[in-house]
């Protein structure tokens, strides 16, 4: 009896004191390949479930917070990118922290025996494939009617022959696009079972060419829609690769002309399935609140209610999918039959199948940086230059063309490195030493320095005439104090040809760095800020999803 009272009684409380926190927890929109240990509660709590998910599952607050109000379950939750969430559950960084995960998928996850290991049940909750996006007018040019039977060979044609561009989120990070990946791989290989390295070696010609016509890369699904929202009409893109529930949102508040098309492929697609996933280190409390809040999520007005705020699929047969979702199914194309085969397909897109990187790295080295900023800075561009990253995620890919801007009171050196095809390992020794040898002294002149590394990028892509995903990094950990000022810049930007402001910073807040000027960098350049306080490796680690 006093059980059931104290149960009452916390149940109460939590009902009085949790919303508030739960819009907090649920709008925080950042994805961190470590999330740091103050994310959570660092203890379980009753009627608490600590799950680590996919930032896309944020749409999901309105149905969690019926679902707390109804179970006494809050979930509470840590935003990551499902790829690098799979990493962290097989290497046993999730044990005890979290207590379930909700990947879109867990294909990727269930492809390592360690991480198989680690979950003791799944229960998908809604569906959604993966599917293009075409801007109405572009599908009309094309010919391709309603959408309804275009093939991947006729959007690989179209890409090829330039008739077709579009934005897709980096495979190594995204669910959405690894799974375009799969899919695509899958489709041209004509595999009829587990994809394996000969059905990837097979499609290769046709995987360049499809990819031929990627003209915006992402780290996140969400960030990939911000970009093509913010690009507007007679934009670089045309199309999206993305889910289904994401393109059909995102035609929620585009203008009618921008208006997505949403293509599924006839020859199938790849789904999200979305499992909640309990972990084997949860404790009883923890599997108790899980098994309240799934069979919550599988009734059938519960069902309902997803499908119509998300636009998701519901997984119940008995319910009918929202209003403007298609009843019809795509077939599943088969997915890797191994983590090897995944990891090389992930290493092929990046260093062989992908339009190459430009990038331009802006590096603070005033006199604030000197000690333990400087080496925690050196450390963190070392890593980039590994040899060890077996999925391309971290470290600088074949053919990509770096460069090193070192400022201070001004540019102090301007350092330029192309990461050869094949035998990489020299070039990449040679970044990791200019980087080593860079020394801390002087004021900080952010606003030119900026400036400089726009004229670097017209300089090479003049010289080059090439079209290649082109980015500049921003690390500085203090307050620009000398140089050009902040309306100074934004005059230099807006004079900028349509190639120069198509160009977005990345700028990493650090140690003292003033926030303000840095977001403002980021809006007006098209960027987008990482914070870098907690973890500098894991910031130039996530900004690689957006090169």
């Amino acid at each position: 009896m006093t059980k059931v009272t104290l149960a009452t009684q916390a149940t109460q409380v939590l009902r009085r004191l949790v919303p508030a926190v739960l819009v907090l927890l649920l709008t925080a929109c950042t994805s961190d390949p470590n999330p740091r240990p103050d994310d959570l509660s660092p203890t379980p709590k009753e009627g608490v479930l600590r799950v680590l998910a996919g930032s896309e599952l944020q749409d999901m607050a309105p149905v969690l917070e019926e679902a707390r109000k109804a179970t006494g379950v809050t979930v509470q939750f840590a935003w990551t990118g499902s790829l690098d969430g799979a990493d962290a559950v097989a290497a046993g960084r999730a044990d005890g922290k979290y207590d379930a995960v909700w990947f879109p998928s867990n294909h990727y996850l269930r492809l390592d025996d360690g991480g198989k290991a680690k979950l003791i049940s799944e229960t998908p909750v809604m569906v959604s494939p993966v599917a293009v996006g075409v801007r109405s007018g572009i599908l009309s040019e094309l010919g391709w009617g309603d959408g309804s039977k275009v093939t991947w060979g006729q959007l690989g044609d179209a890409a090829s022959a330039g008739r077709l561009s579009y934005g897709m989120a980096d495979p190594s990070r995204s669910n959405s696009g690894f799974s375009a990946l799969v899919a695509v791989a899958s489709a041209f290989s004509g595999a009829g079972s587990a994809l394996t390295d000969a059905d990837v070696r097979k499609a290769t010609p046709q995987l360049q060419r499809f990819f031929s016509g990627q003209k915006l890369t992402s780290g996140s699904s969400g960030w990939l829609a911000q970009a093509y929202q913010k690009a507007g009409r007679g934009a670089k893109v045309g199309a999206l690769v993305n889910y289904e529930s994401v393109l059909l949102s995102l035609n929620r508040t585009l203008p009618a002309d921008d208006r997505l098309t949403v293509v599924r492929p006839v020859d199938g697609v790849v789904s999200a399935d979305y499992p909640l996933s309990l972990l084997a280190s949860a404790g009883q409390p923890a599997r108790e609140s899980f098994q309240r809040l799934t069979k919550y999520l599988l009734r059938s007005d519960v069902q309902q209610r997803i499908s119509e705020q998300t636009l998701r699929r519901p997984v119940t047969a008995e319910v009918a999918p929202a209003a403007g979702l298609p009843a019809d199914r795509r077939r599943e194309l088969p997915f890797p039959g191994s983590r090897a085969v995944a990891d090389g397909l992930l290493s092929s897109y990046q260093n062989e199948l992908r339009r190459p990187s430009r990038t331009v790295y802006v590096l603070d080295t005033s006199g604030s940086m000197k000690g333990e900023r400087l080496r925690s800075l050196k450390a963190a561009m070392a890593r980039l230059t590994g040899a060890e990253d077996t999925r391309g995620v971290r470290r600088f890919r074949d053919r990509e063309e770096v460069t090193l801007i070192s400022f201070a009171s001004s540019v102090k050196s301007e350092k330029v490195h192309v990461v050869p095809q094949s035998s990489s390992a020299a070039e990449l020794a040679s970044i990791n030493a200019d980087v080593q040898a860079l020394e801390a002294d002087g004021g900080t002149a952010v606003y030119s320095s900026l400036e400089e590394a726009y004229r670097v990028v017209a300089r090479q892509q003049g010289a080059a005439r090439d079209d290649r995903f082109t980015s500049i990094v921003l690390m500085t950990d203090g307050e620009s104090n000398e140089g050009a000022s902040d309306a100074e810049f934004r005059s230099f930007f807006q004079q900028l040809p349509e190639g120069g402001r198509a160009v977005p910073v990345f700028p990493i807040l650090f140690g003292d760095a003033a926030k303000g000027q840095l977001q403002g960098i980021a809006e007006l350049t098209g960027g987008k800020l990482f914070d870098g306080t907690g973890s500098l490796d894991g910031a130039f680690e996530e900004i690689r999803g957006y090169q």
